[in-house]
């Protein structure tokens, strides 16, 4: 049959807006078909062990058991009673996780979070994200930014750097640091020659390359050079100013008309470098203009780098940090509970990263080790090896009601297919095949702990999303697989592309393998073909969100699984 028209996965935003954003928060809870979910923001991504295990408590007690992490560091409790709003908050606040009640939505702070762990970066991007934490709490105009502002702070190895923040600021050599703000966004795709997939024959893109080592893109066509020293404050800056720039467009407009993102302010109204220079002199701050060409070669560290599952070795290999991911985000009480108990042996320190991960720094080698072991077992991602890794989903059914399918059980039986359990470990009855060389649970060997494990066996496949809708809430930034829910199936495209140059005809595939299927085309739609494969999933009962999509057969969730890991895979 034909496809059901969609929209191509950019996750492009409209210019403007209208009031304000519906954005969750600590304070205000979200409904949801699955109860009521909260968003506790974490500037830097940053929690001690007590912090994390108030949070623990709170999603057994008040919650569904699990904790979400999300895209930008923070975590999301589902299953709440409508009533634990103010049990919720006076426990946040007693555990300093709600430091203001005015801000809370606004703290929205990425930070790079190896900073300080491996040897590599510039600066102390955590003392960053936690001065300007300070600063935004303190000045009563900020709280007038949109719960989906975006601050990243970069040490210089361009990780967060990456990321689709509003503005961001990047360490340098010098005890200089680069002011990014992004006025204008950067397109989710751009032009690519496609190349032949490996399994399916589908028309897939060649990924570009990433970016030369020591050298980190910077976008946007605001740059200035800043001390270190001023960064947070020149950040604080730019937002306010941002802010003004919102109140004079709205003013000329004489509409309700407003902007929650940098680069949704109308062009007549942008931040523009003079205008930022101008605020910056105005705050005593000293900023130098930067072209975008030659920030574009400032050198840096490791450029586009998530930290990878396993152990990360400090200079002198005497200390490590554990880096885990939450399969598909989200993490049990129990793995919770075990991450902080980690914690207690080290710094007292937890570190959730955008890649919904989670960082514990400072264990001695022998502890980091065995903890490792621990968390393996009990589910977490362990290993970069692991076909969990870098696969993500919205929340679906039965948790939300727009969701066309219980994307969460689609996705973990797809991967289930392999036979690799989430850890990257091998089953006991079958070993795992492409063993990383460096040891068990991607760490590095026993005489070989000065190197940092993980890097040098990075699988070289793309990540991959599932949706329940064409909104694809939490989608990944850059080129990933977009596995999308519709009436009738998966439509299975690689996002990031030029949709123009990749010319296929998809696939339809049908419910009952026995029989033979023909090729349709795409529907006539607006918008440019894409790349894709639609596989079709057992029926949906669109008028029941609230049951659990039936399982396909075995032999439909290998077919699913082929088709998304050729598109996964890197040519």
């Amino acid at each position: 049959m034909p496809l059901t028209p969609t929209t191509a996965p950019t996750g492009e935003e409209p210019r403007s807006r209208t009031g304000d954003d519906a954005c969750p928060g600590a304070l205000r809870l979200h409904r949801a078909d699955d109860g009521f979910l909260t968003r506790v923001r974490l500037p830097g991504g940053l929690l001690t062990a007590a912090q994390a295990a108030v949070l623990g408590s709170v999603a057994q007690e008040l919650g569904d058991g699990a904790l979400d992490v999300t895209s930008r560091g923070n975590v999301q409790l589902r299953g709440l009673n409508s009533s634990c709003g103010g049990e919720l908050a006076d426990r946040l606040r007693s555990a300093g996780l709600l430091p203001s009640d005015t801000h809370e939505r606004v703290r929205n702070v990425a930070a790079s979070p190896l900073a300080g762990l491996d040897g590599a970066g510039h600066a102390d991007a955590a003392g960053w994200a936690r001065e300007l934490d300070g600063l935004l709490c303190a000045a009563p105009a900020a709280a007038g930014l949109s719960g989906r502002f975006l601050f990243a702070v970069d040490d210089g190895r361009g990780d967060v750097a990456a990321l689709d923040a509003d503005v961001t600021l990047i360490a340098e050599p010098d005890g200089q640091a680069l002011l990014r703000v992004a006025t204008e966004r950067v397109p989710q795709h751009a032009p690519r020659q496609a190349a032949p997939g490996p399994a399916t024959g589908a028309a897939l893109p060649a990924v570009p390359a990433v970016p030369e080592a020591g050298r980190m893109p910077v976008r946007g066509p605001v740059v200035l050079r800043v001390r270190a020293k001023d960064g947070p404050r020149a950040a604080l800056v730019a937002a306010l100013d941002f802010l003004m720039a919102v109140r004079e467009s709205m003013t000329a407009a004489d509409s309700g008309a407003t902007a929650w993102r940098m680069w949704e302010l109308p062009k007549e109204h942008a931040v523009t470098e003079r205008r930022l220079c101008a605020a910056l002199a105005r705050a005593h701050i000293d900023a130098k203009p930067l072209s975008a060409t030659d920030a574009a070669t400032t050198p840096v560290a490791e450029p586009l780098r998530d930290p990878v599952p396993g152990l990360v070795f400090a200079p002198g290999g005497e200390r490590a940090a554990l880096s885990v991911a939450a399969p598909l985000g989200r993490l049990s009480v129990v793995q919770w509970r075990l991450l902080t108990a980690a914690a207690r042996t080290g710094r007292s320190e937890l570190r959730v990263t955008p890649w919904r991960g989670v960082l514990v720094p400072g264990l001695a080698v022998t502890e980091a080790r065995r903890a490792l072991r621990e968390l393996a077992e009990a589910g977490l991602i362990t290993d970069a090896a692991s076909p969990w890794y870098g696969a993500g989903a919205c929340t679906g059914r039965p948790g939300c009601a727009k969701s066309l399918a219980d994307v969460r059980a689609d996705a973990a039986s797809v991967l289930a297919t392999s036979g690799v359990p989430a850890s990257g470990l091998p089953a006991p009855s079958r070993p795992m095949r492409n063993r990383p060389a460096s040891g068990l649970l991607g760490g590095a060997p026993e005489g070989d702990a000065d190197r940092a494990p993980g890097a040098q066996h990075r699988p070289l496949r793309l990540p991959v999303y599932w949706s329940g809708c064409e909104r694809r809430c939490g989608h990944p930034r850059g080129h990933w697989v977009d596995v999308l829910a519709g009436p009738d199936g998966y439509r299975v495209a690689v996002a990031g592309t030029e949709p123009t140059a990749l010319p296929h005809q998809p696939a339809d595939v049908s419910t009952q393998p026995t029989q033979p299927t023909q090729p349709t085309q795409p529907a006539q739609t607006a918008q440019p073909a894409q790349a894709a494969q639609v596989v079709q999933p057992p029926p949906h009962d669109q008028a029941a969100p609230t049951e659990a999509t039936e399982l396909a057969p075995r032999t439909r969730l290998v077919e699913l699984a082929d088709v998304v890991s050729a598109a996964r895979s890197v040519p």
